[in-house]
C-alpha cells in the first residue's frame, strides 16, 4: 500500500466515534489510474449517460453492477487497504452488497442528506449491517462535490428528512484515498461546482448475516424458474425490497424471468414523493 501498513485499531477507534473515516493514499496510483481509463471505457462501449433521477443525478453518469464489466473492477472488493478493515467492522463472513461507479460532472447539484440503511426496518442506532467504502478516482474537494457528511450522526435514533438542513463537513480526500462510512451515517453527495468531473467507485459491503440461506437464484435453474408463479419468483429473490436492495442494473430482477419489472426503485421517485412517502408512514 503507498502508504504502508494502516493502523486498523486507531482508525476503527475514529470510525466508531464519527461514523467514517478516511484513509489517505490508500490505493496504488497505477491501479487509480487503470479504474479510471476502465470506467471511462465501460461508459463509451456502453453509451452511458446522464440518469434521470433527481436522486441519482441529471448531471452524474452511474454504472452499476461494476464487476460484470472486466476484472480491473474484481480488485477492488478484496483490496488489501479496504477488505480488512470492512471485515473489523462487520465480519470476516461479509459480502460485497453492490459495486457501482458515481460520476459527478459539472453542474450536478446535492443530494438531500440520507442515511443507506434507513430504508432496513430496525431501531437505530444499531451496530453496522453495511458498510460503504468510497474509493476517490480523482480528487475529492468541496469545489467538485466532495461527499458530505454529518459526524456522529451514526448514533442518532431516527433518519433525516429528505427536506432538512443541517451543517456539514466535506470528505476531502486526494485520489487514491478511501471514505469508509457507517450504513446509517447521515451523508449526501456534494453540489460540483467546479470544471471537472469527480470519478469515484462506491463499494458497498454488508454483514455476512444479510442473505438467504439458500442461494435460490445459482440453485434453481433460471429455466425452472421462469415457469414459477410470479408470487413464488418474487419469494426466491427475484424482487426488490423497498425500492432498493436487490435490483440489477437498476432494473426489477424480476424482468430477466420474461415479467414486467414490479417495483419503481426509490430512485426513479421525485424528491417530493419521497418525502410524502416518509410523512405518510409515520
Amino acid at each position: 500500500m503507498p502508504n504502508g501498513k494502516i493502523d486498523l485499531d486507531a482508525k476503527y477507534a475514529d470510525f466508531e466515534r464519527d461514523g467514517y473515516v478516511i484513509f489517505e493514499n490508500a490505493i496504488e496510483p497505477d491501479l487509480v489510474a487503470e479504474i479510471r481509463e476502465e470506467l471511462l471505457r465501460v461508459e463509451r462501449e456502453q453509451d452511458i449517460g446522464f440518469r434521470d433521477t433527481d436522486f441519482e443525478g441529471k448531471r452524474t453518469v452511474r454504472i452499476y453492477n461494476l464487476l460484470a464489466h472486466g476484472p480491473t473492477f474484481w480488485k477492488i472488493p478484496i483490496h488489501g487497504a479496504a477488505l480488512p478493515f470492512a471485515e473489523k467492522v462487520l465480519d470476516p463472513e461479509l459480502q460485497v452488497s453492490s459495486v457501482s461507479a458515481i460520476t459527478l460532472c459539472p453542474g450536478q447539484g446535492a443530494q438531500p442528506l440520507h442515511a443507506d440503511d434507513q430504508l432496513i426496518p430496525v431501531p437505530k442506532p444499531h451496530q453496522p449491517f453495511t458498510l460503504n467504502c468510497v474509493w476517490a478516482i480523482s480528487d475529492f474537494t468541496e469545489e467538485n462535490g466532495a461527499t458530505r457528511l454529518v459526524p456522529g450522526s451514526h448514533k442518532a435514533s431516527g433518519m433525516p428528512d429528505y427536506d432538512i438542513e443541517m451543517d456539514t463537513v466535506p470528505g476531502e480526500m486526494p485520489a487514491g484515498s478511501i471514505l469508509f462510512w457507517h450504513g446509517s451515517l447521515w451523508h449526501a453527495g456534494g453540489t460540483n461546482r467546479s470544471q471537472d468531473r469527480r470519478f469515484a467507485v462506491a463499494n458497498y459491503y454488508c454483514a455476512g448475516f444479510i442473505r438467504q440461506q439458500e442461494n435460490q437464484q445459482l440453485g434453481i435453474p433460471l429455466e425452472e424458474a421462469r415457469k414459477f408463479p410470479r408470487r413464488l419468483q418474487e419469494l426466491c429473490g427475484y424482487s426488490v425490497y423497498r425500492g432498493l436492495y436487490g435490483h440489477v442494473d437498476n432494473r426489477d430482477p424480476i424482468a430477466m424471468l420474461g415479467r414486467e419489472d414490479g417495483s419503481k426503485l426509490i430512485w426513479q421517485r421525485g424528491y417530493d414523493e419521497m418525502y410524502e412517502e416518509k410523512t405518510s408512514a409515520g
